[in-house]
C-alpha cells in the first residue's frame, strides 16, 4: 500500500506536536531544528544577526526553529546539510557540481521553514486577538505544493518533464566572508550572496523565469559578477516573479516505487501572456531596493525611462566588464 502524502494545509497542522516534514507526532517539544543549520550560522557569523519577519518583528537566524522528528533529521536532513556544507566549502566550483535537485531541496527547506515559522507566528497572534487565521487560497496552494516537493527528501519523488523551479548559479568577485540572504515568500523567490558565488531561485515557476531572462543570462554566464551586478540580476528575477501570473498545477501519481510529479502546461486555456507587462518604473523601484548599499535612488535609475541604469549591460547590450560606481 502506498503511504499517503502528508498535507499540513488540509487542517493547518502547524503546532509543536508534529514534524514539519512527515507529520508524525513528536515525543517532546525538544524535537526541533534550526531552519538555518548550525554550520551555516557559524560559517557566516549569524548567531545574533537580525532577521525581520513579515509582521516587522525581529528575531535572529538561530532562533527560527521548526519541529522535526529526530529520526527524520538524522536520516534525511543531516546528510543533505553535510553535502551542502561540503559544496559551500568549495565555493562556486563545489556548487556547480552539485545536483540541482539537491540545491532545490536545501533552498526549499529554508524557504518552507520560514513559511512554517511565519504561519505559526500569525496563528498565535490571531488567536490572541480571538480571531481565526486566514491565508489566501492561492498561497495555500503554492505552499502545499512546495511541501509536496520537499517530501522528496524522505521518499522517492520523480519530477517528470520539466523541473518545477528555476535555479541560477553565478560566480562572484567579492569578499570571501560576505553574506546576504533574501526571500519573497509570496512569489517563492530566493537569493543568496556568499563568498565567491550567488544563487537565485524561483521555487515554483516551472523554469519560466530563467527562460524569461535567457538572453541576459547567456550574455553574463561566462563572467564573474561584481556584487552590484548580481543584485541587478536578482532585481530582474524578483520583479519577473512578481509579474508571473500563473498558479502552476501538478499531476501527482503515487505508486509503490515513487511519487511521480508532472507539471501541467502553464498556458492552459488562457490566451493571456504568462508574464504581465514589464514596467520600467516599477522595476526601477525594485532595483532601488536591491541597490541600497550603493545609494542609488529611483530618479537616477530611471533617468532614461526607456533604459533604466544597468551595471550588467552597456548601451550595445554587451556585458560590462570595466566600470566605476
Amino acid at each position: 500500500m502506498v503511504e499517503p502524502l502528508y498535507e499540513p494545509f488540509k487542517n493547518f497542522q502547524f503546532g509543536h506536536q508534529h514534524c514539519f516534514l512527515s507529520g508524525k507526532k513528536l515525543q517532546s517539544s525538544a524535537e526541533s531544528i534550526s531552519v538555518f543549520p548550525l554550520w551555516f550560522i557559524k560559517r557566516f557569523g549569524l548567531e545574533e544577526k537580525a532577521f525581520k519577519l513579515l509582521d516587522e518583528s525581529i528575531t535572529t537566524y538561530k532562533d527560527i526553529k521548526i519541529p522535526c522528528e529526530m529520526g527524520i533529521n538524522e536520516q534525511y536532513l543531516e546528510p543533505l546539510e553535510l553535502e551542502i556544507e561540503n559544496a559551500f566549502a568549495a565555493g562556486y566550483r563545489g556548487l556547480k557540481t552539485l545536483p540541482e535537485q539537491k540545491l532545490f531541496q536545501w533552498i526549499a527547506k529554508l524557504v518552507y521553514g520560514i513559511i512554517y515559522h511565519e504561519i505559526r507566528q500569525g496563528m498565535r497572534q490571531q488567536a490572541a486577538q480571538g480571531e481565526n487565521f486566514n491565508l489566501s487560497q492561492s498561497l495555500q496552494f503554492k505552499f502545499s505544493k512546495l511541501h509536496l516537493m520537499l517530501q522528496s527528501l524522505m521518499r522517492p519523488v520523480v519530477f517528470e518533464g520539466i523541473n518545477p523551479w528555476s535555479i541560477c548559479l553565478f560566480k562572484l568577485d567579492q569578499e570571501p566572508d560576505f553574506f546576504s540572504y533574501r526571500d519573497e515568500i509570496n512569489t517563492l523567490s530566493f537569493s543568496l550572496r556568499a563568498g565567491d558565488f550567488g544563487i537565485i531561485a524561483c521555487l515554483q515557476d516551472n523554469g519560466t523565469n530563467a527562460a524569461y531572462h535567457r538572453d541576459i543570462l547567456e550574455k553574463i554566464s561566462d563572467h564573474s559578477l561584481q556584487p552590484i551586478q548580481f543584485e541587478e540580476i536578482c532585481a530582474r528575477f524578483f520583479y519577473s516573479a512578481y509579474l508571473f501570473n500563473r498558479l502552476p498545477e501538478y499531476t501527482v501519481f503515487p505508486t509503490d516505487e515513487a511519487i511521480f510529479v508532472e507539471a501541467m502546461p502553464l498556458q492552459g486555456i488562457s490566451s493571456k501572456p504568462i508574464f504581465d507587462h514589464w514596467e520600467n518604473k516599477t522595476y526601477g523601484q525594485v532595483l532601488e531596493n536591491f541597490w541600497k548599499p550603493w545609494g542609488f535612488v529611483l530618479l537616477e535609475i530611471t533617468k532614461d525611462p526607456d533604459h533604466p541604469m544597468s551595471f550588467l549591460l552597456d548601451e550595445q547590450g554587451t556585458f560590462k566588464q570595466n566600470f566605476s560606481i
